[in-house]
């Protein structure tokens, strides 16, 4: 990869291969999240409950991120990454749960994992990839991600073919102990290899505020804020497809099978994408909300078994360009020293918005009501749109100050 250091480029592939690993825990697990709910006899407001998981996790990269933006030192920096990587061990502890409240409790603990590491992760990621174009950069790092997300629910979908539900959902929470171990190697070779990030190290330099992220960052945000509100949670659609296995109309296994689909599809559109982005900019985004716009209708106006696989792939396009491009945005968006706070301040508003799209869309599942959710959904996507549009075209609309 020219333009990028041989350093920048171990770490670089140390985190993608933590990424890669860790996908595999809790993507695996969140394939069957809605489904696992739907098996120990959860109501269908608990697939929309599972967005509070979410939440939290938006909630804890706020925190993250100011935790970050204070950090004195590698070592503290490095110390929110680990913590909120280790705490994936949750998952394989989710085989012991005997009622649906302890497993929603376990998927939460996860989340506030997630949440925590994630914007020190992102400051870190945009560090290294800065020299090959960072919508390169976290293209390829989202595709390692997704290659995990494939592989996670691809073994749940063996170990429940070969099993059945009853006993397979606890057996493959059972075997994300060996991706966890993996994961953490992995993480200790990237803080070994960086053990000082530049956003630490100039911390002798003024330090933005809140103030400096600038218009054209807050537009952004109430786009990603109205994309999110109408992105169907996974775990929504999950519960849905438990009930078609309940009337013989899917298999148990198809559940992780439909979800593998939406990460290969991730996977496939994360680097393109990104790569479009670094030459179109900030108006590349925009595909988000129309991918999105097309989930419920397919999933829902389609006969039962092909609207599940046609909403899987149109939820997996929707998902590459938030997790690849949205991210990208942020750093391109503001100086470099403000990042940490950015990300955190995008990730709780994106997450408080998952959350109330998703509780309000799996109560109107609950109540039978799927037109109210198609239209909900198209009416906040058409208004994501709509924001996105006011955007100025162009990548970098604040220079990189740590330069």
């Amino acid at each position: 990869m020219r333009g990028i250091s041989g350093k920048f480029l171990k770490v670089f592939i140390a985190l993608s291969l933590l990424s890669l690993f860790a996908d595999i825990v809790y993507e695996g697990a969140r394939s069957i999240s809605g489904a696992y709910l739907n098996f120990l006899a959860a109501p269908a407001i608990a697939s929309g409950i599972l967005t509070f998981g979410e939440f939290l996790s938006y909630v804890m990269r706020m925190v993250g991120g100011v935790a970050a933006q204070r950090a004195s030192s590698g070592k503290t920096y490095w110390a929110l990454i680990i913590i909120g990587y280790g705490m994936t061990f949750f998952i394989p502890l989710l085989a012991l749960a005997g009622s649906w409240e302890l497993a929603l409790l376990l998927f939460f603990l996860e989340r506030l994992g997630k949440g925590l590491r994630a914007p020190p992760r992102d400051v870190v990621l945009a560090e290294v990839t800065e020299g090959m174009g960072r919508g390169k950069g976290f293209g390829l790092h989202e595709l390692f991600d997704q290659i995990g997300a494939v592989t996670g629910p691809l073994i749940v979908l063996f170990v429940v073919a070969s099993q059945g539900y009853s006993t397979g959902y606890r057996s493959a929470f059972w075997v994300m102990w060996i991706p966890w171990i993996l994961a953490m190697s992995m993480l200790l070779t990237a803080v070994k290899l960086y053990p000082e990030p530049k956003a630490v190290s100039g911390r002798e330099k003024p330090r933005p505020g809140i103030s400096s992220l600038g218009k054209r960052f807050w537009i952004f945000l109430a786009g990603s804020v109205l994309t999110m509100l109408g992105f169907l949670y996974w775990g929504v659609i999950g519960y849905y497809a438990q009930d078609l296995v309940k009337l013989g109309e899917l298999a148990a296994y198809e559940i992780a099978l439909t979800y593998l689909i939406a990460m290969a599809v991730d996977a496939v559109i994360a680097f393109p994408i990104g790569v479009i982005y670094d030459r179109l900019g900030l108006k590349s985004i925009m595909v988000a909300p129309g991918f999105a716009l097309l989930i419920s209708p397919a999933l829902f106006a389609l006969p039962g078994r092909i609207g599940l696989y046609v909403s899987a792939v149109f939820w997996g396009l929707t998902m590459g360009v938030v997790e690849t491009v949205m991210r990208a945005s942020v750093a391109d968006l503001v100086p470099a020293e403000a990042r940490s706070i950015a990300y955190g301040i995008y990730s709780f508003s994106v997450g408080l918005s998952w959350l109330i799209g998703g509780l309000f869309l799996a109560y109107l599942y609950q109540l039978g009501l799927t037109t109210w959710i198609i239209s909900f959904c198209a009416a906040a996507e058409i208004a994501s749109i709509a924001v996105f549009a006011f955007i100025p075209s162009g990548k970098a609309l604040i220079p990189d100050r740590a330069n």
